[in-house]
């Protein structure tokens, strides 16, 4: 059976690794899938996200990386997935996601969705709160795999060096 992992993955977070890892585990292939948002401002570009996320998955035969855009169900149907994987570090999270897997239910029902908790340890992570982090210098080694560590810092550095240059009194 193949399941697709969609995501903005911006960036990839231990937390999206370990349901990567796990799900590689419970299903003969995942397509991990970086979601075009064009609504969206991404701190990391599209091929820099995928990147990240071919060095943090090399050791896992059975997970392929891709991106798309349109309808998760759409690209779905189209790699031939079977199961959406989705996420849940909270409660909070499972009604937004539960209306998601319904509206998706009623647009592709030969496709089904799969919530997996996410690991005790990594269930306050969101790469948002990652970001927040890394932008005003803490340490995010512990949250991103190293990779994406190293990209955070150049990132943020740059932004801070931008950001002076423009206002020197800041």
């Amino acid at each position: 059976m193949r399941a697709l992992y969609p995501g903005s993955f911006d960036p990839l977070t231990l937390g999206h690794l370990d349901l990567i890892e796990r799900s590689a585990r419970l299903f003969d292939s995942v397509v991990v899938a970086v979601l075009e948002n064009p609504n969206k401002q991404a701190a990391f570009p599209l091929e820099q996200r995928l990147t990240q996320l071919r060095q943090a998955t090399r050791h896992l035969s059975a997970v392929e990386v891709a991106s798309f855009d349109g309808l998760t169900v759409e690209f779905a149907s189209r790699c031939q997935a079977q199961v959406i994987l989705r996420g849940l570090r909270a409660l909070s999270d499972f009604e937004f996601e539960l209306q998601i897997a319904h509206t998706n239910h009623s647009l592709a029902p030969q496709v089904e969705t799969l919530f997996l908790a996410t690991s005790v340890q990594h269930s306050f992570l969101s790469s948002s709160v990652v970001k927040e982090v890394a932008r005003f210098g803490g340490n995010v080694r512990h949250l991103v795999p190293p990779a994406v560590a190293a990209d955070l810092a150049r990132l943020f550095n740059r932004v801070a060096s931008e950001s002076t240059r423009q206002d020197p009194h800041g």
